[in-house]
C-alpha cells in the first residue's frame, strides 16, 4: 500500500460477524474483524454500515470494540442504515448511492476499499456497480477464511484486493481484445480487408454496435455494402443478446404515397381505396429487433414526420386509425445522398436528420478500396462454392491478369462490390472443371469494358495513330493508352494533367500540368481536342 491512509467501507455481516458467544467468538472467522488483522494491510478507518434494530446496533458496538482490541490503530465509525427490504435491489442501490453522495472522499490523502464479503448478495452487486462506475473512488476487497492453516491463521483469514481497472489484468484485457476482434471479423464476414480507412470505420461501428442503441446512418454509393453491413450489425447484436426481434429491411426508394404510409406504419381495413384488410406495417414487424431503412433520403416529408415520432416515442398511428400502437425497435438508415444538402433544399426534415445523425459512417465504393479487391475475390469464390456446391479457382496467370485489371484505374466499378460479386460469379459459373483460365478472364474483362463504355486499348491507339502505331514499342503503346484513358475521363486538360502528375507536381514551385501533358501528346502528334472528338 502507499503512504496514504487506508479507509474501508462495508456492511457488518449480520450472520458472519455474529458467530460465537462470549469468549468463544474469538475462535471463529469473522470477516470484519479478520480484515483488520491482516499483517500486510493496515486499516486506518473502518466505515461500518449496520441495521437499525436493537440487535443490529448491539452487534455493531461489539464489532467496534473487538476491532479496537485487535487493531488499536483502526478508527471505527458506525453508520446505521434503515432498509425495509435488504433484498430489494432498487432500495439498496438508492440507499448506497445516497451514502456515497454524502460521503466526503479525500483521495489526495486516503485510499478506499469496499468490503464486499459481508452484506446481502444484492448489497454486494450494488457495491460492485457503484465502484465500477467510479461513483466510489475505491477498489474492492474480499476476505475469506484460510483453511488448512494453523488455528490463528484460520481465524484471521486472508484478503484479496480487486482493482476494477480491467486494463491492468492482461488475461482479462486479452479476452476483451479477442472478443472485439471476433466482432470485427464478423462484421467483415471474415474478409481480411486492407483499406486503413475502412478498417477504422468498422472498428468504430463494432464498438458502437455493442455499446449503443442509438440510430446509425450508413452513407455510401449503391453497391457499397450498406444493406449487408446492416444485417451483420443486427446479427452481432443478436449474438450479444441485445435484440430478440427480426431484422426488417425496406428500400424507401420503392415507397410512394399511401403505399409508403401503409408499408411503414400499417393501416386499418378501409383506410384507403383497396385496403380490404388491415396491415401490420414494417415498424411493428421490427418490434424488439432492428429496422434498416435503405435510401431514407427518398422518403416523403409526411412519412419522415411520422418516422421521427416513432423513433423518439416508440409509438405511432397506423394509417386510418385513431389508436396508437407501440413498437420498440432499433434503426439503421442508409443513403447514397448528401442529406445535409437535402435538408437545405427542404426535401429532408432537419429534426429527423439530427435524430439519425448521431453515428454516421461513410462506406467508400470499390474504386476507393482497390487494395480490398483481392480479399473480396477470395470471399466471393468461397461464397459461390457454398451456395452452388461448385468450387472454382483461378490459375496463377489468370488471377494475376484479373487482379491487375480490377485494381487499375481503368476499372471504374460503377456497381461497386455488387458488380465485383457478379463478375466473379460469372467466371466461376463458366469455369470448366473448376478452373478459371486466362481466356475466361479476358472475356470477362472485355464484358466489363463494354459495360463501362471503354474502348479496347489496342483499338484506341490504332485508331488514333493509324499506321504509325505499328512502329511503337509495347511499352510506349501501353503508356500512351493509359494517358488517353485518363484524358477521356477528365473534365479538362488541366484536370487530366493534375491526375497524371499528382506526385511529381508537388516538387515544382509553379507546376504547369496542362503544358506538360500537351507536350507528351505532341510526341505522338496528338492533342486534347483530337482525343475528345474520338470518345
Amino acid at each position: 500500500m502507499s503512504s496514504k491512509r487506508t479507509v474501508t467501507i462495508g456492511f457488518i455481516g449480520s450472520n458472519l460477524d455474529r458467530v460465537g458467544k462470549g469468549a468463544n467468538r474469538w475462535g471463529h472467522w469473522r470477516p470484519s474483524i479478520g480484515l483488520c488483522q491482516q499483517s500486510d494491510l493496515l486499516v486506518h478507518r473502518f466505515e461500518l454500515i449496520h441495521g437499525t434494530d436493537a440487535r443490529d446496533v448491539s452487534l455493531a458496538e461489539r464489532i467496534r470494540s473487538d476491532i479496537q482490541q485487535v487493531s488499536p490503530e483502526t478508527e471505527v465509525r458506525l453508520h446505521p442504515m434503515h432498509l425495509r427490504n435488504p433484498w430489494d435491489f432498487e432500495e439498496v442501490y438508492g440507499a448506497l448511492d445516497d451514502f456515497t453522495n454524502a460521503y466526503h472522499f479525500d483521495t489526495e490523502h486516503e485510499e478506499y476499499l469496499v468490503h464486499i464479503t459481508t452484506g446481502t448478495h444484492v448489497a454486494q452487486i450494488c457495491w460492485f456497480l457503484l465502484t465500477e462506475a467510479r461513483y466510489l473512488p475505491a477498489r474492492l476487497v474480499q476476505t475469506s477464511p484460510a483453511r488448512r492453516l494453523n488455528e490463528e491463521a484460520r481465524v484471521t483469514g486472508t484478503h484479496t484486493l480487486i482493482d476494477l481497472d480491467l486494463s491492468r489484468y492482461d488475461r482479462i484485457a486479452k479476452r476483451f481484445s479477442d472478443r472485439q476482434l471476433e466482432g470485427l471479423a464478423f462484421l467483415k464476414s471474415g474478409i481480411a480487408t486492407r483499406n486503413a480507412d475502412f478498417n477504422r470505420t468498422i472498428e468504430q461501428i463494432e464498438r458502437v454496435a455493442v455499446r449503443s442503441k442509438a440510430p446509425m446512418l450508413l452513407i455510401g454509393p449503391t453497391g457499397a455494402g450498406k444493406s449487408f453491413l446492416a444485417r451483420r450489425i443486427y446479427e452481432l447484436k443478436r449474438n450479444r443478446h441485445q435484440v430478440e426481434g427480426r431484422f426488417v429491411e425496406v428500400n424507401c426508394a420503392t415507397l410512394r404515397g399511401d403505399g409508403a404510409m401503409s408499408a411503414l406504419f400499417g393501416h386499418t381495413k378501409g383506410a384507403f381505396t383497396g385496403a380490404q384488410n388491415s396491415r401490420e406495417g414494417l415498424l411493428r414487424a421490427a418490434d424488439g429487433g432492428l429496422l434498416f431503412l435503405d435510401e431514407i433520403g427518398e422518403l416523403g416529408l409526411d412519412e419522415q414526420a411520422m418516422l421521427l415520432k416513432a423513433i423518439e416515442e416508440k409509438r405511432f398511428f397506423p394509417l386510418g386509425s385513431d389508436k396508437e400502437v407501440e413498437s420498440d425497435f432499433l434503426i439503421i438508415a442508409g443513403t447514397h445522398r448528401d442529406l445535409r444538402s437535402r435538408v437545405v433544399e427542404g426535401l429532408f426534415r432537419e429534426d429527423l436528420y439530427a435524430r439519425i445523425n448521431l453515428w454516421t459512417f461513410d462506406l467508400p465504393g470499390l474504386a476507393d478500396r482497390r487494395e480490398d479487391i483481392e480479399p473480396n475475390l477470395d470471399f466471393e469464390l468461397e461464397r459461390h462454392a457454398r451456395e452452388q456446391g461448385h468450387l472454382a479457382r483461378f490459375n496463377i496467370q489468370a488471377r494475376r491478369r484479373y487482379l491487375a485489371f480490377a485494381s487499375s484505374t481503368e476499372a471504374s466499378w460503377l456497381g461497386n462490390f455488387r458488380e465485383l460479386s457478379a463478375s466473379i460469379t460469372r467466371m466461376a459459373t463458366l469455369a470448366d472443371s473448376g478452373r478459371i483460365d486466362e481466356a475466361q478472364v479476358e472475356e470477362e474483362i472485355a464484358r466489363l469494358r463494354r459495360a463501362w463504355g471503354l474502348v479496347d486499348a489496342a483499338d484506341s491507339v490504332d485508331h488514333l495513330l493509324g499506321e504509325r502505331a505499328g512502329d511503337m514499342d509495347l511499352f510506349d503503346r501501353l503508356q500512351l493508352n493509359a494517358v488517353i484513358d485518363v484524358c477521356r475521363r477528365a473534365s479538362s486538360l488541366s484536370d487530366a494533367g493534375r491526375q497524371l502528375f499528382n506526385a511529381s507536381r508537388q516538387a515544382k514551385a509553379n507546376p504547369n500540368d496542362a503544358d506538360r501533358l500537351r507536350k507528351y501528346l505532341a510526341r505522338f502528334e496528338l492533342d486534347w481536342k483530337q482525343l475528345n472528338d474520338n470518345r
